[in-house]
């Protein structure tokens, strides 16, 4: 026979006056958190209470019930109904919708009010975008839902903007495929095909952040801090017919402009009408360019032109800016550091110097008539103006002797390079756009000034100390990715033998061939955790395992290797001997400055031919590896650069300690990396790279 299933009771249900209701103790609500009650008041107001209270009768000292009753289960909301009342927007004896304990119930009243607080469960963040996509499409505004909910308006565009992401995208979140912050990624851009195709390629990746997710939908847009941008101007572009990329979850520097083609055409006639203006001063010829190639002047030479003296008024007005330079330097000379004003007025007083010291060139008419200029968009998104420069067959014919009249080589050989350039004012590459409309044909890396402008913007150097562990993360990285290269690893050994060879003494061994494994004693706490780690010591435990003992077992054993593994064991042992690290050399001692300086030149050529990433390699900018070890001046560089001024500005009020900590969250997952990390030029074009590389990382030392 079936046994019978016991049936359950519910508590009744009832309305009951308000004054006959009274908060009780054993709620175990002690700390405030979410919705002020203030807010569920008016929210109580608005649309009436939509949950009961759970209360149970208030007995006396003879157990009989006295006609109150006590609310252990719902007592904001009950705060909410009081604070009505006192607001004379409720009666008390309002009738209040209450489930109602039996008195002597086996169930205490602190069971009841913990299980009403921890058995709910919140709302998915997919069924928010569902319901506000439900009341957008009744009728309501986005601002009217944002009251209703007592959130700001942002956050309902952000949980709408999730309607831009592929519904096949948005199931695999609902099923836990992936998490909020990639899904909110995605919503970047409207494209459902490249959303999934780049789902496809990111779920086949060890690394899955959202920087990646956004990275890859915007590769082929333009940010706007780009240059062009700024030398154009944003609402140009717009009214040119050009569309912007925004993204609501993240701060994204003005957005991605979508339409590049538009861009470089505003750009370039742009500079076509300055180049007008330039031409107008008469010279013989002004070319234009987005950008033109490192040493396009080499063909050239070069007219002299004179400073335009300072008139009275500028002289007495760099004097008064000087003195008052000299003044406030020397009542905060004992300061740790300046006030904000202080040093926001110091900037002011810096640039205004500079602008009065650098003064404009003046030329002969007749020498114009026979030379030209170059007009192209420097990298701040300012115009730039080369002037002076004449073709060969415009040189006089009259032999000029050499240091006289107005004309100088702009090309010579010289120590500093066989381009005649002094290369350690260049640190740096941009990719430069052929342009086949313009008057010059672009192709090739250019450079930019490697020497830091601290009287500009105050940007101090960096300690040798932090650049020697930045360059020793970048070297276990470099090693990482020269080990799993055996390509790029033989190309490096073939030429370091063939330049031991024909250009220094050889040894008298017979192979004089060998790998030194270059320690890296100084480092960052974070590096022996780091991916780069990880695999240089799997991948030589593997090799470790396979060794024979015997040394003539040893060589039989390589000698039967098939020519894949021969390769990889010999990237492997070759990468114990790649040295990029940065290190400070005594003036007299046996290794000059001058020799890390070329290590560093070789260690970027490398690092180009790898298309080594330090930010794939796991490097994130935190408060003990850099953040906490620079001024103040370059903490906000990097949160700017990162994430533009916007965010720069919301922490520049605060000290260093506070502000160190808040880049570190603002620089997480941006990708953004210190000058000392940064793999510079293409793995296809490493020629012009060495005539600068290394020098920038030594500019950027202290001195």
């Amino acid at each position: 026979m079936a046994t019978a299933i016991p049936k359950i009771s519910l508590s009744s249900f009832r309305d009951i006056p308000f004054n006959r209701l009274v908060l009780s103790q054993s709620n175990v609500r002690r700390v405030k958190s979410g919705l002020s009650i203030e807010e569920l008041a008016r929210d109580i107001e608005r649309r009436g209470l939509l949950q009961g209270l759970n209360v149970r009768p208030v007995l006396d000292d003879a157990g009989v019930e006295t006609g109150s009753y006590e609310v252990p289960a719902g007592g904001r909301r009950f705060r909410a109904l009081e604070l009505l009342v006192k607001q004379k927007k409720l009666a008390k004896t309002a009738p209040v919708p209450c489930v109602v304990r039996e008195a002597g119930s086996a169930i205490l009243a602190e069971d009841d009010s913990l299980a009403e607080n921890v058995q709910r469960v919140a709302l998915h963040p997919l069924d928010q975008f569902r319901a506000f996509r439900d009341m957008l499409e009744k009728g309501m505004s986005e601002e009217e839902i944002a009251a209703a909910f007592f959130v700001a308006p942002a956050v309902v565009k952000q949980r709408l903007r999730l309607m831009t992401v592929s519904d096949r995208l948005l199931e695999i979140y609902e099923q836990d495929g992936m998490r909020l912050e990639q899904l909110m990624a995605f919503s970047i851009s409207d494209d459902h095909a490249r959303q999934e195709q780049v789902w496809e390629i990111v779920t086949q990746s060890h690394n899955r952040e959202p920087y990646v997710i956004r990275r890859m939908l915007t590769e082929k847009t333009v940010r706007a801090s780009d240059a062009r941008v700024r030398f154009v101007g944003l609402d140009t572009y717009l009214a040119a017919g050009g569309h912007i990329m925004r993204d609501l979850f993240e701060a994204d520097d003005g957005g991605w402009l979508q339409d590049p083609a538009i861009l470089d055409r505003l750009v370039m006639e742009k500079l076509r009408t300055a180049a007008e203006d330039i031409r107008a001063e008469g010279w013989k010829w002004v070319e234009t360019a987005l950008s033109f190639p490192w040493g396009h002047t080499r063909q050239f030479a070069e007219i002299n032109g004179t400073e335009v003296p300072l008139t009275d008024g500028e002289t007495t007005q760099l004097d008064a800016l000087r003195a008052e330079q000299e003044t406030i330097e020397a009542e905060y000379a004992q300061a740790d550091e300046y006030p904000d004003e202080v040093d926001v007025r110091l900037g002011e007083i810096e640039q205004a110097i500079l602008v009065l010291e650098e003064r404009p060139l003046a030329f002969d008419p007749a020498d114009m008539a026979r030379a030209g200029a170059f007009v192209s968009l420097a990298s701040n998104g300012t115009l730039q103006v080369e002037r002076g420069f004449v073709l060969p067959e415009d040189m006089p014919t009259e032999p000029e002797e050499k240091g006289s009249g107005p004309y100088t080589g702009a090309a010579t050989d010289d120590a500093d390079g066989a381009d005649g350039y002094d290369h350690a004012a260049y640190d740096g590459r941009d990719d430069r756009i052929a342009e086949d409309s313009g008057d010059v044909s672009v192709e090739g890396d250019t450079t930019a000034s490697d020497v830091e402008p601290e009287e500009e913007d105050g940007i101090k150097p960096l300690p040798d100390r932090l650049l020697t562990e930045l360059t020793a993360w970048r070297t276990l990285a470099l090693r990482d990715a020269f080990a799993s290269n055996p390509h790029i690893a033989l190309t490096e050994f073939l030429h370091t033998l063939v330049r031991d060879v024909y250009w220094q003494t050889s040894g008298a061994d017979c192979l004089e061939a060998y790998v030194r494994e270059i320690p890296l004693p100084v480092h960052s706490p974070d590096m022996p955790g780091s991916l780069p780690a990880h695999g240089l010591r799997q991948r030589n435990e593997g090799w470790k395992h396979d060794l024979p003992e015997d040394e003539n077992a040893l060589w039989r054993w390589i000698d039967g290797l098939d020519d894949t593994s021969r390769m990889a064991l010999l990237a492997h042992y070759l990468s114990f001997g790649v040295n990029a690290l940065y290190e400070r050399m005594p003036s007299y001692g046996a290794v000059s400055q001058r020799s890390v300086t070329e290590r560093l030149k070789r260690a970027d050529r490398l690092a180009s031919a790898l298309s080594l990433d330090l930010v794939e390699a796991g490097w994130q900018p935190t408060v003990e590896n850099y953040l906490g070890r620079v001024t103040k001046a370059r903490i906000l560089q990097a949160v700017r650069e990162a994430r533009g001024d916007e965010a720069a500005d919301r922490i520049a009020h605060l000290k260093k300690p506070d502000m160190a900590r808040e880049a570190e969250r603002l620089l997480e997952g941006s990708g953004w990396l210190p000058e000392a990390l940064r793999t510079i030029g293409r793995p296809d074009d490493t020629s012009a790279d060495m005539t600068v590389a290394g020098e920038g990382i030594e500019a950027i030392a202290a001195e």
